[in-house]
């Protein structure tokens, strides 16, 4: 026997109400917890990636320092230095400072061809070029006495003598020998990024500063890594420097100096306790919001010009796509459900307007009908 099942549309739209509104709101409040949610695990997560980053870059610039000090070590490096210190017997400091000139003045000419092929066929130049060889990250070196003149190279050096007092004195460290890294520069020629890395040659029994070894090194390995990272059309990893520069990106290089919105954000957060420990904060940009995980290389303990720090961001919207979804589906619900309500509402009035109006009718026409009865 069918059955048959009649509902009012007011019970109809009251049921609905009863359980959508309650369910909508719910679902609501949950969407929001979850938008919340899933940008502290964004945030973990590119904090996570730019400390990998920053771990994989201070590797690379510590084994790279140990290449570079391994040769500085070599007995036959501090031999040739050595040798070439003891030529400065007996000579006065303006005496040996105007020759050490004169032959800077003649180095690119053929005055110097001599002293230029027996350095480059010495042994210690053929074994630096066997070193090059081997690990051929080592673009150029060069070995200088302790007043800054060469001793041994891999090819021609452009200079005879250190031209950089500066630099040259903070390798020296008033004798006691320091390392010390250039900041990254690019070379046209061979498209590829490259720092420079001195280290000290010091005298085996009293560890007194008697040369140093300088090397052109390519870290464009190093960048590359940057670069192949993929995090959707707003996404990017950085390299910058203390100062905010740009070390490393997509599309752009050292020379461009530019800045790094990211770093304005971040900068305030490296002083703290509690900014450190999170790792990524959610800053607004010209471009919009962005959530920005960052990482200290920790490069700058050790070499205080070598201040990396890894920024990974990516803008909101994106980040945050699979549950904005969501949130505006429940918001939609919740609008709709509304909306039903105030339908609901409105008929439920004017039900009851009709009902009272009705009624007086009836109780109208009650004393006439009890007149026409008697």
């Amino acid at each position: 026997m069918p059955y048959n099942i009649q509902i009012s549309l007011q019970k109809l739209l009251i049921g609905l109400i009863v359980v959508i509104v309650p369910l909508s709101v719910v679902g609501l409040y949950l969407t929001a917890n979850a938008d919340s949610s899933l940008r502290q695990t964004v945030g973990m997560h590119f904090r996570t990636i730019a400390q990998s980053e920053a771990l994989a870059a201070s590797r690379f610039m510590r084994d790279r320092i140990i290449d570079v000090s391994t040769i500085a070590r070599d007995p036959d490096i501090i031999e040739a230095v050595r040798a070439a210190n003891r030529r400065y017997g007996g000579i006065s400091e303006e005496t040996l400072a105007a020759r050490i000139q004169e032959i800077e003045r003649q180095w690119d000419t053929s005055t110097a061809d001599s002293l230029v092929k027996e350095m480059m066929s010495s042994r210690a130049s053929r074994w630096l070029q066997q070193q090059h060889s081997l690990n051929p990250r080592l673009l150029k070196i060069i070995v200088a006495d302790e007043n800054g003149a060469a001793v041994a190279a891999t090819g021609k050096p452009i200079h005879y003598v250190e031209t950089n007092q500066e630099r040259w004195q903070a390798v020296y460290a008033s004798g006691k020998g320091a390392v010390n890294i250039t900041d990254v520069r690019y070379d046209a020629s061979t498209q590829s990024d490259y720092i420079q890395i001195v280290v000290p040659v010091l005298e085996e029994e009293t560890r007194r500063f008697v040369g140093a070894v300088a090397a052109l090194v390519d870290v464009s390995a190093l960048f590359s890594a940057y670069d192949q990272q993929q995090l959707g059309p707003t996404g990017r990893i950085l390299l910058v420097n203390g100062s905010g520069i740009i070390v490393n990106a997509p599309n752009v290089t050292p020379d461009l100096k530019l800045k790094s919105e990211e770093f304005a954000a971040v900068n305030g957060l490296l002083g703290t306790i509690e900014g450190r420990q999170a790792g990524y904060v959610t800053a607004d940009f010209s471009s919009g919001k962005r959530i920005v995980g960052f990482a200290d290389t920790g490069l700058r303990r050790s070499i205080p010009n070598l201040d990396w720090l890894v920024v990974v961001s990516q803008g909101e919207p994106e980040a945050l796509a699979p549950v904005r979804g969501l949130v505006r589906f429940a918001l939609l619900m919740v609008m709709l459900s509304l909306l039903m309500l105030v339908v609901l509402a409105a008929h439920l009035w004017a039900h009851r307007e009709q009902g009272l109006a009705d009624l007086e009718v009836i109780e109208a026409q009650k004393p006439s009908q009890e007149k026409a009865s008697a």
